[in-house]
């Protein structure tokens, strides 16, 4: 994805720790959400029962360098690094203006969602057209 899909959000009070700084936890679930806009903007939901499939995460990381506090505006960039036959690695980072927050990756791996359980599958070839697509932006 050339141009990163960018996901605006504002921290809310629930979300700080005893020290009024956005507890480390929430970061990770800010870049879930901007994946998660991502694919809407690409007309799909990341979560369609319908669809047989699901995409648990195998891999997350965080790498915090600034502050976020109570009522920060700040923006959420998210990018397709690569996208395989069966999994999608994602490249983020979080900015309050011109100011790094964090940068940050995840994996999620398409599965199979059976009755015997989760097993790795490829895409569906609508899924990789959407996101391509999203990625040609």
């Amino acid at each position: 994805m050339a141009t990163p899909f960018r996901y605006r959000r504002q921290v809310q009070f629930a979300e700080t720790d005893a020290a009024g700084l956005t507890h480390f936890s929430c970061y990770f679930k800010f870049m879930e959400e901007a994946e998660h806009a991502l694919w809407r903007e690409a007309g799909m939901s990341i979560w369609a029962p319908a669809s047989g499939v699901g995409f648990p995460r195998v891999s997350a990381t965080c790498e915090f360098l600034a502050p976020l506090h109570f009522e920060d505006e700040f923006d959420v960039l998210v990018r397709i690094e690569t996208m395989a036959r069966r999994s999608i690695r994602y490249a983020c980072e979080i900015v309050r203006g011109e100011t790094r927050i964090a940068t940050g990756s995840m994996t999620a791996v398409c599965v199979s969602k059976g009755a015997d359980g989760m097993r790795a599958v490829e895409i569906p070839a609508e899924i990789v057209q959407r996101l391509s697509a999203m990625s040609d932006q």
